[in-house]
């Protein structure tokens, strides 16, 4: 995290002096990249891990996710008693956030504004639930809030939406909208998901079907 916040320090400062924490020197003028040196453990903080994520994959996490995610990641060390590779955190984190199908699947959503309250949008999402396919509608002033409307009303899955974080990953054509939803049981404990697709609102209701099926997992 020292490390990470010093090259931000330095990229700011415009400087030609190299003044990073814990690095003495550049490893550039060795030859090397930073991301090569970075060593992922038990011992190991929220910093390096959301360094991984968003170096090697493009994810700007929140820092209270980041915070939850390496308990995920200190848990596998502890047990493994071994360095953590890029590569497994970010299959861990797909398989804790982005892969949650079950028992909520979201496949698709249309929306249009609310005839007697233009403020308001009407959402019909077709999602398989436990194995079965179906349409499910509801409103909001949003997408979200409609699709939260609507998991409650059909499928009787109850969340409020506290806070939600999004932002693009990549360039052009090929760029894909993540979507990081932090959600609120009744019972309050804080839930996180997080959605990623081509389509803006589409990374958003997958961010939050992540949240529910996470709920009803906890």
């Amino acid at each position: 995290d020292a490390i990470k916040k010093g090259f931000d320090a330095l990229a700011a400062s415009n400087s030609k002096v190299w003044d990073v924490p814990y690095l003495p020197i550049d490893p550039a003028d060795l030859g090397r990249s930073y991301e090569a040196i970075i060593r992922i453990n038990s011992q190991s903080g929220k910093g390096g891990i959301a360094y991984i994520l968003k170096s090697d994959y493009g994810l700007d996490v929140p820092r209270m996710l980041q915070v939850e995610f390496s308990k995920v990641i200190q848990r596998i060390a502890d047990e493994s008693s071994k360095e953590i590779v890029p590569q497994l955190i970010w299959e861990t984190f797909q398989d804790e956030y982005v892969g949650r199908t079950s028992p909520i699947d979201f496949k698709s959503h249309s929306s249009v504004p609310d005839t007697k309250n233009p403020n308001m949008r009407v959402i019909a999402a077709r999602i398989v639930e436990n194995g079965q396919e179906r349409t499910i509608e509801g409103q909001g002033n949003g997408p979200i809030a409609a699709y939260v409307d609507a998991l409650a009303r059909n499928c009787g899955i109850a969340i409020t939406v506290q806070d939600y974080h999004q932002h693009a990953i990549g360039h052009g054509a090929d760029a894909r909208s993540v979507t990081f939803i932090e959600a609120q049981r009744n019972d309050g404990k804080v839930i996180w998901g997080v959605g990623i697709s081509p389509d803006i609102v589409a990374a958003s209701l997958q961010a939050v079907t992540s949240a529910v099926n996470r709920a009803m997992a906890a």
